[in-house]
């Protein structure tokens, strides 16, 4: 996951600054619906197993009770391991595609260091396709890696690019994702449609962070929400189905409101208070 430079980590997840050294005032978009209860312990296990069965050693160590329970140690972090690597792929491919956002937009760019980084780690075919994808589509940026804001629920988060495509302002998110076993690219999870209708209905857009100058936010009428997976293989753009878009700001709403209450209660040691009999009359 990448860190904009507004965000900070706290006690209570992500959360957003209004300026360069202020004091973290709302949460991420991320850190709400991360709320959102997600049952991963059916993967973490398939993941364990697959490491202890693809682990080189496991011959030698049959019937070792030491050797094994190394293994076992080893294979109870893939899970984790997995998830931090993905997380740091997926920062590469991201920095790439803002990269080249830049480039387009006539800003200061690292696009020829970005795609070096990718092949440092043989992912340079994340961005070919990226390459791909940004021609046939003839993508015309107008923002990236924008910080917004919402005062009214509180909230602020960060779109990977604003951009027009065939006549229509689109927000995009992008998605890095494997491929799987019929050799696709994996969707994205549907929360990403909670994330870019929470991005439109943002009410401001950073301008300075040093100094924490804002401005109305000047696409919450985009046409499109957009989720492009980026793989290897291929890349996948999917749109937000319009007759979602309140529905998935319904639950948004709600889990800004679980969140506020997980704070509110982790602030007090005891929720529950023992409570003493009235006084004899």
């Amino acid at each position: 996951m990448t860190a904009p430079p507004l965000a900070q980590q706290t006690p209570y997840g992500r959360m957003y600054v209004r300026k360069i050294d202020g004091v973290p005032e709302v949460p991420s978009i991320t850190t709400i619906i991360g709320r959102q209860a997600t049952d991963l312990t059916g993967w973490a296990g398939y993941m364990a197993a697959q490491a202890v069965i693809s682990d080189p050693k496991l011959p030698d160590s049959i019937g070792n009770r030491a050797k094994l329970g190394h293994i076992a140690r080893t294979a109870a972090d893939a899970a984790a391991q997995y998830r931090d690597q993905a997380a740091a792929r997926g920062d590469r491919v991201h920095d790439y595609a803002e990269q080249v956002a830049l480039r387009a937009l006539g800003k200061p760019h690292t696009m020829p260091q970005s795609r070096g980084v990718l092949a440092e780690n043989n992912e340079e075919d994340f961005a070919d396709r990226f390459d791909e994808w940004w021609d046939h589509y003839n993508v015309r940026p107008l923002a990236a890696e924008v910080t917004v804001w919402n005062h009214e629920v509180g909230y602020a988060g960060t779109i990977d690019l604003v951009a027009e495509i065939a006549g229509k302002v689109c927000l995009i998110d992008f998605k890095t994702k494997g491929t799987d076993r019929q050799g696709r690219i994996k969707l994205p999870d549907d929360k990403v449609a909670m994330q870019l209708v929470a991005g439109l209905k943002a009410e401001e857009s950073i301008v300075d962070p040093v100094t924490g100058q804002w401005e109305p936010w000047p696409y919450g009428n985009a046409d499109i929400l957009m989720a492009v997976a980026l793989g290897e293989r291929e890349v996948l753009p999917l749109q937000v189905a319009p007759q979602t878009w309140r529905e998935n700001w319904y639950m948004f709403w709600a889990l800004r409101k679980v969140w506020q209450y997980e704070r509110v209660v982790s602030d007090h040691p005891r929720t529950l208070l023992p409570i003493s009999p009235p006084p004899q009359r």
